[in-house]
């Protein structure tokens, strides 16, 4: 991490401060250390300016402390409301969990996202024991993970206590990836597929799907998917070409696997405000309405010093950036659309998002389209970007709430000492769909 520069031609002053970073010892943790220039002592004479010496100085010692009275981060389950529904629901129940756990080397490498978190609860084998205890209490069916770079560490721990995993690592020098675990005494994994978006020219982000059989319902089969969207918020077409590609693959294993029902997770990398947001929503998107550099809304909540309060930037020069990025060049629509001739990117599936179906009555911790207001907090994001899609065949039973703004601006930042990660796992739990002409097979129960 560059962070040490060195004044050469002027003489030492007060004011001159410089950083550099000690090698890694083999068995402690990484250190940043701070040198300044200062008086040698406070008897120094004033006429004698060049009388100065150096000091380490902590780096860590300005972090946030860590704090043993944070908040009660306790979230509770908020079940569906299917009084106005004839829905035929399946007794067999499906939870699935979507959580990006933060990598250990972008933790490490982004240190500036974290001032004000303290720095044991970016330490690894603090986070990993936190994360373990969140998966582990929640008992979910399936797990799927975005940014593993230590996937042998959580495997250790998930396998001994009865999941099977799978996992696919980003291509070129990236060491993170996309992992998938599975409850093997309840699911049968009939086959699995993974995506390198590098093979299409859409950076090295990568994707899995895999088709499983409930063990004891064998009629039910699901297909899920776990995604990490590039990060990038001015290349929306390239996020729209990565979503677009899953879309399709999940659409063809459904139809090989007689329309099997799917459930799409992940990190997005957009949130409910943007324009890729309204493409799941509604199936379509006619991408030359929008600023390819705007199609994922990311811009638009970056913390205040209030915390949580959304700029948006309305100068002469932001506007004039906003109609240069709306002309979208021949190689960018085909990027985003698979077709350099379409401006119209459609869907194969009526997608919708488990946590805006099941609405909070409190109201305390969802925005107007009933997503989490804040899934992703660090010193330069405040807001959703995670969600767990599904289609037809299944719906969301009960989901489990997100936290309060208010509860988060007292944490100050994530990760913290109860929370393993800087975003918040989103937790669902499902059932299957059968239409009328099913009401007498065994194992449906009529909601009405």
């Amino acid at each position: 991490m560059g962070l040490g520069f060195r004044l050469r031609t002027a003489p030492p002053c007060s004011s001159t401060l410089f950083c550099q970073r000690r090698p890694k010892p083999a068995t402690t943790t990484t250190r940043i250390l701070c040198c300044i220039s200062g008086p040698a002592d406070s008897t120094s004479s004033p006429a004698t300016p060049s009388s100065h010496s150096r000091r380490w100085y902590n780096y860590n010692s300005v972090r946030k402390k860590p704090n043993s009275l944070d908040p009660n981060v306790d979230r509770r389950w908020v079940s569906a409301d299917f009084s106005d529904s004839s829905l035929l629901l399946s007794e067999e129940r499906l939870t699935i969990v979507s959580y990006n756990i933060l990598g250990d080397k972008n933790a490490s490498n982004h240190w500036d996202l974290y001032r004000n978190v303290a720095s044991i609860y970016l330490r690894w084998d603090y986070r990993k024991r936190v994360i373990c205890e969140e998966l582990l209490d929640l008992k979910p069916d399936i797990i799927c993970l975005q940014e593993v770079d230590n996937y042998n560490d959580l495997q250790e721990v998930l396998q001994n206590t009865g999941y099977q995993g799978s996992y696919k690592r980003r291509t070129g020098t990236y060491v993170d990836g996309c992992a998938m675990f599975w409850k093997a005494d309840k699911l049968q994994l009939l086959e699995e597929e993974s995506i390198e978006y590098k093979q299409y020219g859409l950076r090295d982000n990568v994707a899995q799907l895999s088709v499983f059989k409930m063990c004891k319902a064998k009629s039910r089969t699901i297909i899920v998917g776990n995604i990490h969207v590039l990060y990038n918020p001015r290349r929306g077409d390239i996020k729209l070409g990565q979503i677009r590609l899953l879309l399709s693959r999940a659409h063809i294993l459904s139809k090989k696997w007689d329309n099997a029902p799917v459930v799409l997770a992940g990190d997005y990398n957009s949130t409910p405000q943007g324009a890729i947001y309204k493409f799941f929503k509604f199936s379509e998107l006619n991408i030359m309405l929008h600023d390819r550099g705007e199609l994922s809304g990311q811009k638009n909540c970056r913390p205040s010093p209030a915390l949580g309060v959304r700029r948006q930037k309305n100068s002469l020069f932001a506007l004039m950036d906003r109609f240069l990025n709306t002309s979208w060049t021949a190689e960018e629509i085909g990027t985003a659309t698979g077709d350099a001739q379409s401006r119209i990117l459609t869907s194969p599936f009526k997608l919708n998002s488990s946590y805006a179906m099941v609405k909070d009555p409190s109201g305390e911790t969802r925005d107007s389209n009933g997503e989490p207001l804040v899934t992703s907090y660090h010193s330069k994001f405040f807001g959703t970007v995670d969600y767990l899609w599904f289609s037809d065949g299944i719906v969301p039973t009960k989901v489990l709430d997100t936290l309060p703004v208010d509860v988060l601006k007292k944490i100050g930042g994530l990760p913290s000492q109860k929370l393993g990660s800087d975003h918040l796992p989103l937790v669902s739990e499902y059932a299957f769909t059968q239409d009328a002409k099913d009401e007498n097979e065994a194992g449906n129960v009529a909601i009405s």
